[in-house]
Parts: structure tokens; C-alpha cells; sequence
């Protein structure tokens, strides 16, 4: 591989962070009500990731994230190493400022530790100045929470992370810069005998990436815009980290704001210019190819998205909409996913149900199929495939008041309150369907089932929607109408996504 094409990771790994530990590069994400969470991807070329784990196996408060909060939760977090250790840093809108750390990427990591509460306190960073033995920490505001936004407030923090030692300081004030507006995402380096804040503005749809430096970390900053979308396509470019390689190579990971696919992540070539500030990509914009890292080859590599579910288990790649109780996932001897039918008074609305197993859309035209088995005779119990928005879709099984299993498909607008039939139902005689959904360009979703006699179409066209600050999610669930007892199960094997 001589070049690379963005994006590297071409699906929802929302304001992402990077770090270089020796030959390896790690990366997290938002990841906002999911669990588990801050998910950790690895490279050793900084362009082919996996994903090897999760920093938070559940989301705190238990109790406020029994049901889904989809754009609450993790928000930008920072992923630092310090005194061999890995930790994370962010903010939880509604808590303050948390922290996890570990002494592995792997783990074991500790459990969230909140280093400063607050309503409104998003995208901390921390800071340790390694000559000094000082440390820092800045962070921006959630006008949603705070009724404040575009500036950012540093602190000084105890060393070991745990807590600030001041009542905090307006660093950067976004207002008193002309054209500047929504300050946010800040990270926080030294280089060259100066402090900096790279922190985007401007919204992530339209906005750019700034540079800010300082002699000193409560200032003053002076700024720079230092990249923006100019004339590619790539709007919106910013919010990210800075790397450099063991080869003294610097770059800059940043997302993509498209839609339904969710935030996009783009590698982008940096250097220090002759006036000591970052030059981003092709002289301040975006590009879209370029040469590779100098760093050794690698086989093409992705985040996972295949699963046969062995023993019933599930991969990486799936978390739950809300923090996971037991029971709604059996393992066993076989292949396949089985799927309690959790029942629920809210099984006519997917949005609310905190049992769907979900994984990120896949940000190229690709092909999702799974095979749906249903069990169990309670009438109303239903399973299936699902893409989730503020509007939803799917299609699946569902057994009929008369015993019959029928295959259903059903949506929501983003303003209903409840889902209602796409098509009409059709019997499924032996209680099993394999279901496609064709996500072709601009997320526009066609569903087709086979019961036996080769794949048809069903529906109109569905186009896919975000959440509020998440992409669209691929979803699988099983659920029955509230009520008493056991409701039967559902068994999905032989889950793919391949490219159309």
C-alpha cells in the first residue's frame, strides 16, 4: 500500500481520539448510550483498524441508563497514555467530567471516577506536563445543560487524575473572536515550548478546525484556522487528535459529519510550518488520497461486522441501546443468537426498547443479511432486523393471535409515536425467513425476506435518519407485548454485510 483513500474508517466512530504507544496506534469514540462503551480500535499503520475492546462495560448511573438515552452518555472522549497507563477521559452532559484507566489496553479498566460534576461539561482533556510534574485539564460546554457554549475553561488537576484543584478559568472565549462560534472538542499537547489546544468550531456540519498556542496554559491563546473544506467535498472537517509516528511523520485523524452513516473518520498529513504552526492536509483542506505513513505495511483490515454468533455469543461490534440485563441473550452449544422475547409496553416503538443488540451502518452501499428463526406461541411476540434513527424500520417475524407466523415490516417517521405496517404481512409457514435490507446511496434501505422461495421485495423505500448526534444503527431484537410469563425466543445465525 503506497496510498490511502478517506475515509479510513467509513462508518459512525463519532469524535475520534488517537494515541501512539510505541508501534501501536489506538483510537476511541463517542459512543453516547450504548453499552458497553468508549470502544478501542488498534493499527499499526494508522489507516487499517480493528477493534479489540470496549474501556466501559456499563454506563453510571446503573439506574438512569436502564433505558435508552441516545444522546447522552460518552461524549468525545480523550484517550491519553501517562505513567503506564492508558486513560480516558469525558463528559457525561448530565454528570460532569469522568474518567477510566487501566494498565493495558485491554484492560482491566477501573470504573468511571468523576473528576469534576457539572451540568453542561463535554470533551475534557487532560494534560501532563512532564518536566514540571503539573497537571491540566480543559474542557468545553453543552448550552443544552449550561446555558453556556464556544469557549473553553481550564484547570489544573491533581496528578493522579482524580480531581481539579481550582474553580476553573476561561481559557479560550469564542465570542471575542470575530466569525467564531460552537468553540468545542479541545485537545491538548505540548510542542515546541508551547501549550495547544486544537479544538474545532463552527458546528459539525460546516464548521473547521482551530489551532490555538500559548506560553502558558491559562494564556492568552493566539488562533488559526487550520483546516477547513475549502472546495473538496469533505464538509464540515474537524474534531480530532493529533499523532506522530516512532518515524517523526505527524497526522491528524478527524471526522466527517454524512448524515444517516453518522461521523466519518479521515486521516489527513500535518506538518509544523516555517512559522511554527500546523499546516493540516493539502495546505488547509482535506484530502481525499495520499501517500501512506512511513510506517511498515499492513494486511487490509477493518472493524468486524460478520457474525455466526458461536455459542450464542456476540462480537465486538454489537452493543446493547441501554445498559444489558441478564437473560435477554442465552448462550448454548450451538451457532446462532438467541434473542429472549423480552416483553415490553413499549414493543410498538423500537426507540424506546433497551434490548436491541445494534451495530454500526455501514458508511458504503452494502448488503445486511441475517437468518430469523421465532419460537415460542405467545400471539404478538415478534424478532427482526432493524435500521434505527429518529425514524425506524424493519423486518421480521411475528406470531398471529391464530398461532401463524407471519413476516412483517414495519416503520416510524421521526414524528410518530408508533410504528405501523410497511407492507402487508405474509405467512411464514415454518416460522423462519432470511432478511435482506440493500442500503444503496444516500442510506436509502430496501427490504426483501425468503421463506423458501428465493428473496422478494417488500415495502417502499426506506431512507435511513440519524439520531439527534448518532448515526443510524443496524439493529437486531426480539420482544412481545407486556404481560406475564416466559414469551418464547428468537434465533438469528448467519449475520453478513457485503458490498453492492
Amino acid at each position: 500500500m503506497t496510498t490511502y483513500t478517506n475515509p479510513v474508517l467509513n462508518a459512525d466512530w463519532s469524535d475520534p481520539d488517537v494515541l501512539r504507544v510505541g508501534d501501536d496506534f489506538y483510537l476511541t469514540a463517542s459512543s453516547f448510550g450504548r453499552a458497553p462503551g468508549l470502544p478501542l480500535l488498534h493499527s499499526r499503520d494508522l489507516v487499517n483498524w480493528t477493534l479489540v475492546g470496549h474501556a466501559l462495560e456499563r454506563l453510571e448511573p446503573e439506574a438512569e441508563f436502564r433505558t435508552p438515552r441516545h444522546d447522552c452518555g460518552v461524549w468525545a472522549p480523550a484517550l491519553r497514555y501517562h505513567d503506564e497507563r492508558f486513560w480516558i477521559f469525558w463528559g457525561d452532559p448530565d454528570q460532569g467530567v469522568l474518567q477510566v484507566n487501566a494498565p493495558a489496553v485491554r484492560g482491566p479498566w477501573t470504573r468511571p471516577h468523576l473528576v469534576k460534576a457539572g451540568k453542561g461539561l463535554i470533551d475534557p482533556c487532560p494534560l501532563w506536563d512532564e518536566d514540571t510534574g503539573d497537571a491540566y485539564l480543559v474542557h468545553a460546554w453543552a448550552k443544552s445543560r449550561s446555558g453556556v457554549k464556544n469557549r473553553l475553561t481550564g484547570h489544573r488537576m491533581h496528578p493522579d487524575g482524580t480531581e481539579v484543584l481550582d474553580e476553573g478559568k476561561v481559557i479560550v472565549d469564542g465570542d471575542r473572536i470575530p466569525g467564531w462560534f460552537t468553540l468545542e472538542g479541545p485537545k491538548l499537547y505540548q510542542h515546541d515550548g508551547w501549550f495547544w489546544i486544537l479544538a474545532p468550531a463552527g458546528g459539525v456540519e460546516t464548521g473547521w478546525q482551530g489551532a490555538f498556542r500559548s506560553r502558558g496554559f491559562f494564556g492568552p491563546y493566539e488562533e488559526r484556522i487550520v483546516l477547513e473544506q475549502g472546495d473538496t467535498d469533505v464538509n464540515g472537517p474537524h474534531q480530532g487528535g493529533w499523532v506522530r509516528t516512532g518515524t517523526g511523520e505527524d497526522w491528524f485523524l478527524h471526522f466527517q459529519q454524512r448524515g444517516a452513516y453518522g461521523r466519518v473518520v479521515h486521516l489527513q498529513p500535518m506538518r509544523w510550518g516555517s512559522d511554527g504552526w500546523p499546516v493540516i492536509g493539502d495546505e488547509g483542506t482535506p484530502v481525499a488520497e495520499h501517500e501512506a505513513p512511513g510506517l511498515p505495511p499492513q494486511p487490509p483490515a477493518a472493524p468486524a461486522a460478520d457474525d455466526d454468533f458461536p455459542g450464542g455469543r456476540f462480537g465486538r461490534q454489537w452493543g446493547w441501546t441501554a445498559n444489558p440485563r441478564d437473560g435477554w441473550a442465552t448462550q448454548h452449544s450451538g451457532d446462532g443468537l438467541r434473542l429472549t422475547c423480552v416483553r415490553s409496553a413499549d414493543a410498538h416503538d423500537l426507540r424506546r426498547l433497551p434490548n436491541i443488540l445494534t451495530q454500526r451502518l455501514p458508511g458504503t452501499p452494502s448488503a445486511v443479511e441475517v437468518e430469523l428463526t421465532l419460537h415460542g406461541e405467545e400471539p404478538g411476540a415478534r424478532a427482526g432486523l432493524a435500521v434505527l434513527g429518529d425514524a425506524f424500520g424493519w423486518i421480521g417475524l411475528q406470531r398471529g393471535s391464530d398461532g401463524a407466523v407471519h413476516v412483517v415490516h414495519r416503520f416510524a417517521e421521526a414524528v410518530a409515536e408508533r410504528e405501523r405496517d410497511a407492507d402487508h404481512p405474509r405467512l411464514a409457514p415454518e416460522g423462519r425467513v432470511r432478511l435482506r435490507i440493500e442500503i444503496g446511496a444516500g442510506a436509502r434501505c430496501r427490504f426483501f425476506y425468503d421463506t423458501g422461495q428465493d428473496p422478494r421485495p417488500s415495502g417502499p423505500v426506506f431512507s435511513a435518519t440519524p439520531w439527534r448526534w448518532v448515526g443510524a444503527l443496524l439493529g437486531l431484537f426480539a420482544v412481545a407485548p407486556a404481560g406475564t410469563g416466559h414469551a418464547g425466543a428468537a434465533t438469528f445465525t448467519r449475520f453478513r454485510i457485503d458490498s453492492l
